[in-house]
């Protein structure tokens, strides 16, 4: 068995949309970044990536190539699920924490669960979404942007 850890951070910006988990969640601001800026799927990504011993998602996805300006990371997702099927992996578990001040989160956790379960064919009893704030401290405290945390389990399967 193999463990990998992911963390990822985007600040707000006005006129972006918010997608975490690839649900769109009705905010004045989004999340800024290369692709749709989802820092729930981007720690995921990497929580994978790094349990298979492989590089990050900025080595898979450059945020200097234009074909990812945009993109669903639950596209990406599916990509790094792929990569891990490719070499024999299989997953057996992820746990993701999401750092905000606002929006609320929770009335949007099964949807993601049902995003995440379907992009890397886990079920969603083996998916943990939670969300806490910063309790006011720092920038996520101060509402300037937000973070999250994911652990991935996996194994190898040949």
């Amino acid at each position: 068995m193999f463990v990998g850890f992911g963390y990822d951070v985007h600040r707000f910006k006005k006129g972006r949309k918010l997608i975490l988990g690839g649900v769109e969640i009705t905010s004045p601001k989004g999340l800024d970044g290369h692709s749709d800026a989802d820092v729930l799927i981007h720690a995921l990504m990497d929580a994978m990536l790094g349990a298979a011993g492989l590089n990050d998602i900025g080595h898979f996805f450059p945020n200097t190539d234009p074909s990812y300006k945009n993109i669903s990371s639950m596209k990406l997702l599916e990509t790094v699920y792929k990569e891990l099927k490719k070499q024999s992996f299989k997953i057996n578990n992820v746990d993701m924490t999401i750092i905000a001040e606002a929006p609320k989160i929770y009335p949007h956790i099964d949807k993601m669960k049902e995003n995440i379960s379907k992009a890397i064919k886990l079920s969603k009893t083996r998916i943990a979404i939670k969300a806490t704030t910063n309790e006011k401290m720092g920038s996520i405290g101060r509402g300037e942007g937000m973070a999250a945390m994911a652990v991935a389990s996996i194994k190898q399967v040949k």
